[in-house]
Order: structure tokens, then C-alpha cells, then sequence
């Protein structure tokens, strides 16, 4: 039994590895040098570390491995992969002068978006464990999640970051250094914000397809074609789209609920959790 337990951790130690090695991958990059590859290279690897991320939870309740043990373990290693790695991969990209008061404005976000990351995972163990026991309160755990996920929000940063320092947007849209830092920094604020609020963001766990299973699978293998595709040739573009479209569409339902007011029956489950 006990090699049983072993798979679900063994996952999740595979998802921090991924993390670590982007952190001490990237410091072993000179300053000031080309990064893109880096920064390409690290985003694959923080995909896989997202998807085993889901995977080790997957795995824990397939065969009834959950224990406190491994909940710990998962939420370390996420503040690892997804709470440190984005934002030491964010400052290595910028190389800014140290003393200066744009490198202190992205220092103050990127330690924002640490900290904040952080304190979701704590609120989410918190959460999980007074739900135990109440059915209710697990449904709706299912449903959605309250505050950005930290996974979706370390995506979102590194792809804003990755498509900022693509060759695409260097020849297009060129901007300058300064700006480039300004609004990675200011993305990286916004993303903390979003995932210490009480907004609600939809959940994967709450998706039911009431179509016939071809389809399904026959539209399953599309979407697989087209995703593969995408992050073999146009991977900042890709998974920009795919990480601030979740986090727009959740944006956009939280507005929806917010203007319906709370005596309407509109997207009940998006209205902003009250404070404790």
C-alpha cells in the first residue's frame, strides 16, 4: 500500500523538479543575453509542471492515496514552480540597473505576486479542509474557484513575458525596455491581486458536454492537433490566448454577476465570495 501512496508524490515531486530547474536554468544565464530560448524552454516546462499539477490530485483520488502529507507537498511545490519561478524568470529577462527606481517597481511586483501566491495556497489548504465533511461546501469547490488559481496565474505571467520578448513582437511591435518592464511589472501586481480576491474563477472540474462520446473524443483530438501545434511553432501567441482568455472569460462572468446584482439569478456562482 505504502508504494501505492508513493505515485501521487512522486507526480508532484516531478512538478517541483520542473520549477527548480527553471529557477537555477535561468540564473545560470548571463545578464543582458539573449533570453528568448530560456524563456521558451521555461514556459514548456511550467506547462508540464501545471498539467502534473492536476495530474497528482487526479491520481491521489483515483486510488484513494490522498493524505495530509501529500497535500503539503503539493502546495510547496507550487509555490515554488508557480510562485518563485515566474518572478525570478521576469527580473532575469528585464537585467535592469539595481539602485533604479523601475528595477525597485519590478522587485515590489514580482514579491507581490510571490506573496500573494502564497497566501492562495494557504487559503485554498484552509478552505479544503473546513469543506471536509460538508457536501455542499465541496460542490462548490468543484464549481469554481475563488481567487485566480496559482498555476493559470504563473502561466499568464510567463506568457505575457515570453510574448513581450518574442522576435514577433520585436519586429511588429517593438517597444521600448523601459515599457516592456513597466507593464510585466504591472502585470505581475494585477495577477497577485487576483488571486488573494474573493472573485470567483470557473473550474475544469465543473465542465459536463452533453454530446455524444465520437463527438467528444473526434473534437478532443482536434483541439489536441491544434494545441500541439501551437506550442511547437507559435508558442507565446498560444499560450497568451489560452491563459488570459481564461482569465478575461472569468473576468467577464464576475462583471456579468456584479451588474445583474444579487437579487438576480444570473451566473449565481460567479458572485464575489463576502470576506470571513
Amino acid at each position: 500500500m505504502r508504494q501505492v501512496y508513493l505515485i501521487p508524490n512522486i507526480i508532484t515531486a516531478f512538478a517541483l523538479s520542473c520549477g527548480l530547474f527553471v529557477i537555477f536554468k535561468v540564473n545560470m544565464v548571463e545578464p543582458g543575453s539573449e533570453l528568448f530560448s530560456v524563456l521558451n524552454v521555461s514556459a514548456i516546462l511550467l506547462l508540464v509542471a501545471a498539467f502534473a499539477d492536476l495530474l497528482d490530485g487526479a491520481v491521489a483520488r483515483a486510488i484513494r492515496a490522498e493524505s495530509e502529507f501529500g497535500v503539503l507537498f503539493d502546495s510547496l511545490a507550487d509555490a515554488v514552480s508557480f510562485g518563485v519561478a515566474p518572478s525570478v524568470l521576469l527580473l532575469k529577462a528585464l537585467s535592469l540597473e539595481p539602485g533604479t527606481g523601475l528595477s525597485f517597481y519590478a522587485m515590489l511586483g514580482c514579491m507581490l505576486f510571490s506573496i500573494c501566491g502564497i497566501l492562495r495556497l494557504v487559503r485554498f489548504n484552509v478552505k479544503a479542509a473546513q469543506a471536509k465533511g460538508n457536501p455542499e461546501a465541496m460542490a462548490d469547490q468543484k464549481k469554481h474557484f475563488t481567487g485566480l488559481p496559482i498555476p493559470a496565474s504563473a502561466l499568464a505571467a510567463v506568457s505575457a513575458n515570453l510574448l513581450l520578448s518574442s522576435p514577433f513582437m520585436e519586429k511588429f511591435f517593438p517597444i521600448s525596455q523601459e515599457t516592456k518592464a513597466i507593464v510585466l511589472s504591472s502585470i505581475m501586481i494585477v495577477l497577485g491581486y487576483f488571486m488573494v480576491s474573493r472573485w470567483k474563477f470557473p473550474s475544469s472540474k465543473a465542465l459536463h458536454f452533453r454530446v455524444p462520446s465520437f463527438q467528444l473524443v473526434f473534437l478532443t483530438v482536434i483541439l489536441a492537433i491544434f494545441v500541439i501545434y501551437g506550442v511547437l511553432y507559435f508558442l507565446p501567441v498560444m499560450l497568451a490566448v489560452v491563459t488570459w482568455g481564461y482569465i478575461l472569460l472569468a473576468w467577464a462572468l464576475s462583471l456579468i454577476r456584479v451588474i445583474a446584482g444579487k437579487k438576480s439569478k444570473t451566473l449565481e456562482d460567479f458572485e464575489p465570495e463576502q470576506e470571513d
